[in-house]
């Protein structure tokens, strides 16, 4: 069966821009249950898959999971015994997710766009691929928890959990309410830091005071010697010029005299200069006498020469006279030298010299100061430790004060929309049991959401309390909810519709469609009422494969009257029927007229 590449066709409405946080682009699905090979091109906004029972809607949902790092199931391979994945991420530059991604060694494709693959053979061996790079399967499922949200009759998996219900209640009471989050978590990281430092210095009083006694000595035996930096490279020059220093005034002498040196012999009756100073001045004395403005450039430059040797000729007279031959002196800085060299064979590595020592001695007297078991050091570390205790336990208290106030109003919220989505009686409430005695890195709450679903039901852990369609509608209402504070881009739901009709219908097309104001949202549904709010309507077909006789699955994009008509078939099960076509074209005015 040959590629088909479903694209939405139709353009989508002016609100529908791409999400803040990123969406999925593209995505390829191969080898996959039913399904052959299908490019899917996805617009941002609202995007429905609809289609017959049996047409295999859910394996699109099934390889976003799989894409995303869910579980590979081997079952869902076709006969050619490898399915495969691929996706393609647009994110926005300050996304998290690039800065993990770059960790991974992934790179972002020629377009600016993150590419994500996944196989899966039927042997059910698994590999996973990130900016062409292969990753375990591990670091794709982390990047999906801020990636992807999937919600269906069985894959409540985000909001069914304790930690994620206490991460959303943060998240809906505020800015304020997180900062105060984090000055609680910094709070908490100290105390816990000093009361363990407290523990071990207990636990292990002698063994720390041995281990600081033999620091004490080392840094005593450094202190004793007093080493400065860089002073073993001076010691072994001076030591080398005491050593040399008869060698060293010959060849100084030899040098001044050649060019400054005395008056000797006698050619013609006359004494000639035989130093080099005298003879520049000569050379240059005769240049000078001419006019050629060649010769008076380089008399000048003469000149120059003789400043320059009587300059060198005064260093070499002043290295001479402050050369000392002394044998004290040099048994004196040969002493010293070995103090040094004891020191570092001690304590410094391979190399470094007394630099090597000097950061040892720094480095004990730093671990000097977390070894002390005196007990005045334990009481002050003592005090330390319940005073950021009590900075926990204010921080803990506010910030559980927050919690209860904002769960007030978020039951309230999410309560107004399950009124809409077909459960009136629904009540949505916050269990908060604090244990200020027993603080957490995230504060001294438990939180969990309850739902009674009906009138006299009891209020029980929402994952236990609904059925599945219930379930996914409450989840739907919680997501409303937080639309503009979820950082999560791609949303998909899976028959959230399951068991509801009429009005409610309508009112979950209309909440998906807001929440895909600010997220690209996946719906697979079997309502037109849902169907209708889509920015692009994608439409899956069965049809059976002559070359092997088995069941083959395509998807295209509907717009216009094809889209009128799959709606019609969505209402009646006709797709010609004039009274299903009527009422879809109907169902598309009111979805357009309500946004």
């Amino acid at each position: 069966m040959p590629t088909r590449t479903a694209k939405p066709d139709a353009a989508p409405r002016a609100d529908a821009a791409r999400p803040a946080h990123g969406r999925l682009s593209e995505l390829r699905i191969r080898g996959l249950g039913a399904i052959d090979d299908v490019t899917l091109e996805l617009g941002p906004g609202l995007t429905v898959v609809t289609g017959e029972t049996g047409a295999g809607k859910t394996m699109v949902v099934t390889g976003l999971t799989l894409l995303f790092g869910g579980r590979a199931d081997p079952g869902r391979v076709r006969a050619s015994g490898r399915a495969g994945v691929e996706g393609r991420l647009e994110l926005p530059p300050g996304s998290p997710v690039w800065e993990r991604a770059a960790d991974a060694g992934a790179d972002p494709d020629d377009d600016g766009s993150l590419i994500l693959a996944r196989t899966v053979s039927a042997e059910g061996r698994s590999r996973a691929y990130l900016g062409g790079r292969s990753v375990p399967v591990g670091v794709v499922a982390e990047l999906s928890e801020s990636l992807l949200a999937v919600h269906g009759q069985t894959d409540q998996l985000r909001l069914s959990r304790p930690a994620e219900q206490r991460r959303a209640l943060d998240r809906y009471a505020g800015p304020a309410h997180l900062a105060l989050l984090d000055r609680y978590r910094e709070a908490h990281q100290r105390w816990r830091a000093l009361s363990a430092d407290l523990d071990r210095r207990r636990g292990q009083a002698r063994e720390l005071a041995q281990a600081a006694d033999v620091l004490r000595h080392g840094l005593e035996e450094i202190a004793a010697v007093a080493p400065e930096p860089g002073e073993d490279e001076a010691l072994d020059t001076q030591a080398k010029r005491l050593s040399d220093a008869d060698a060293l005034r010959a060849a100084a002498d030899e040098a001044r005299l050649a060019l400054v040196g005395d008056v000797t012999g006698d050619l013609g009756g006359g004494e000639v200069p035989q130093d080099a100073t005298a003879a520049l001045a000569t050379a240059e004395r005769a240049l000078a006498a001419s006019d050629d403005p060649t010769l008076v450039m380089l008399a000048q430059d003469l000149a120059d020469a003789v400043a320059v040797v009587s300059d060198v000729a005064g260093q070499l007279s002043g290295y001479v006279a402050d050369l000392d031959a002394d044998p004290a002196r040099l048994a004196e800085v040969l002493d010293r030298r070995a103090a040094l060299t004891a020191l570092v064979r001690k304590y410094a590595e391979v190399g470094q010299g007394v630099a090597g020592v000097l950061a040892w001695a720094e480095e004990a007297q730093e671990k000097l100061s977390q070894l002390d078991v005196s007990d005045e050091a334990l009481d002050a570390l003592a005090a330390e430790r319940d005073a950021a205790r009590a900075d926990v336990d204010r921080l803990g208290a506010e910030l559980s004060a927050g919690r209860r106030a904002a769960a007030e109003g978020f039951a309230a919220e999410v309560g107004a929309e399950l009124a809409g989505l077909a459960m009136k009686s629904a009540r949505v409430s916050f269990a908060i049991d604090s244990h200020p005695d027993d603080p957490g890195p995230d504060g001294v709450d438990d939180v969990a959401l309850l739902l009674a679903a009906h009138p006299g039901a009891p209020a029980r852990p929402v994952h236990k309390g609904a059925s599945g369609g219930e379930l996914s509608r409450v989840m739907l209402a919680i997501e409303v909810v937080f639309a503009g504070a979820d950082p999560v881009p791609v949303m998909v739901f899976d028959e959230v519709d399951a068991g509801v009709g009429g009005q409610a219908a309508g009112e979950i097309g209309r909440r998906l469609a807001r929440l895909a104001r600010d997220h690209q949202v996946v719906v697979v549904t079997h309502l037109a009422q849902v169907a209708a709010f889509a920015d692009t309507h994608l439409v899956v077909d069965k049809s059976p494969d002559t070359g092997a006789g088995v069941t083959a699955t395509d998807i295209r994009s509907v717009e216009q009257e094809d889209r009128v008509r799959e709606l019609a078939r969505m209402l009646s099960g006709l797709a010609d029927s004039d009274t299903g076509q009527a009422h879809a074209r109907e169902l598309l005015a009111v979805a357009a007229g309500s946004r």
